[in-house]
């Protein structure tokens, strides 16, 4: 009887087990389900009991007999919503830095007017002996603290216009590579952070990916030389127009991908700001081909703007031809193109036709205020409120 039992509790466990495994590797695909049957079948004796064993384990088809059909090739995606979505926002990037460079302006000048105010009515009404008993009035850590802050406006103040605007793009590529770090926010990072054509989430990573790293040596690469790059960027085209052109790259080179790996069938997810940072560099060589630049690591070892950017375009278009995965070479070299087309055609093409649009968005703002015109200012038509030509 124990012999009897032990053969029945063998038997029972042959008939349950291969149920547990079947469900258990349900999201392995079809073919790996097979070849693990196949060899389970090998390696298992015979039993009196056949008709469990037909049960649990289907022979394999005969010689000549047609093999389960493959699975459906995944249709290539359309870009069709990736394309409005690129038109729509590089329109909208643009238009929104003319109404920021109006607000700007005319923000200057009421603070210009304030500040004279202000040290008219400071030179006349105090002396230094009122500001000496106030400093001794204050405890050691106010007086540590003010001078932290203090400290930290003067450095603030030696920066240049470009690298002050571009410090608040780095902040932004900081926190999103924290988020990185945080288990719970991995899903939606990769998402709404990482650009795949094949995703079903593709118009909204193409501009949040253009703020994400998940190395830290690529975010540092990348904001190095976008900060190496800031100061004449922004000598050139304007904190506002750069703002626009930065944003639009980002979003142009991802389209730029896009079409090339839905061209080639390689639908893989990217990230980081290399394509804006490429088109930022690509502008300023453009623009100024004869300056000098070198390594950070070599700093005997120089060469012209002009052949730094015709050796990058040569090298991304050689990993876009032989399929190199390295880097989104695609993204590199739309960005690059889109920032020499810009310095050369775009910025007479786009940004020298804003003025009906600062004009409506002066008549606008002066019907909200009941009616008041802003004084004139540097860069500004007169009482219209109007940029003038830059």
């Amino acid at each position: 009887m124990a012999w009897r039992g032990c053969v029945m509790k063998w038997a029972k466990t042959e008939f349950v087990s291969p149920r547990n495994t079947t469900s258990r590797s349900c999201r392995l695909s079809f073919y790996n389900q097979q070849r693990c049957g196949f060899r389970r079948e090998a390696k298992r004796p015979d039993t009196k009991k056949g008709n469990v064993s037909q049960e649990t384990n289907p022979s394999p088809p005969e010689a000549g007999t047609p093999g389960p059909p493959p699975p459906p090739k995944a249709p290539r995606p359309t870009l069709f919503k990736p394309l409005m979505f690129t038109v729509g926002f590089t329109g909208c990037s643009f238009g929104a830095a003319a109404i920021l460079q109006y607000e700007t302006l005319k923000s200057r000048v009421q603070t210009a007017k304030h500040e004279e105010e202000s040290e008219k009515f400071l030179q006349g009404s105090q002396d230094m002996a009122y500001w000496h008993d106030w400093w001794n009035q204050l405890s050691g850590f106010q007086q540590q603290l003010i001078l932290l802050m203090s400290m930290a406006d003067d450095f603030w103040s030696s920066l240049t216009e470009g690298q002050r605007t571009v410090t608040g793009i780095i902040a932004v590529n900081a926190v999103v590579l924290c988020l990185w770090r945080i288990p719970a926010m991995q899903r939606r990072m990769i998402k709404y952070f990482t650009s795949n054509p094949a995703s079903k989430t593709r118009c909204v990573p193409m501009i949040l990916s253009s703020f994400s790293h998940y190395s830290i040596i690529h975010m540092v690469a990348n904001m190095y030389v976008l900060w190496t790059f800031s100061s004449g960027i922004v000598s050139l085209l304007g904190r506002e127009q750069f703002l626009a052109v930065y944003l639009s790259a980002g979003v142009i080179s991802t389209m730029v991908s896009y079409m090339c790996k839905t061209a080639s069938g390689r639908l893989y997810p990217s990230l980081g700001a290399s394509g804006a940072v490429m088109a930022v560099l690509a502008a300023v060589c453009a623009k100024v081909p004869e300056a000098k630049l070198g390594i950070i690591f070599l700093p005997v070892v120089t060469f012209t703007a002009g052949n730094a950017l015709k050796a990058l375009v040569a090298i991304d278009t050689a990993g876009l031809i032989l399929g190199w995965r390295i880097f989104d070479h695609a993204a590199h070299l739309g960005g690059a193109l889109f920032g020499v087309w810009y310095v050369a055609y775009g910025h007479k093409l786009i940004w020298r036709k804003r003025e009906p649009l600062v004009k409506l968005w002066h008549d606008m703002r002066s019907r909200g205020a009941g009616g008041s015109r802003p004084g004139g200012a540097p860069g500004v038509d007169g009482g219209s409120g109007r940029p003038g030509p830059q």
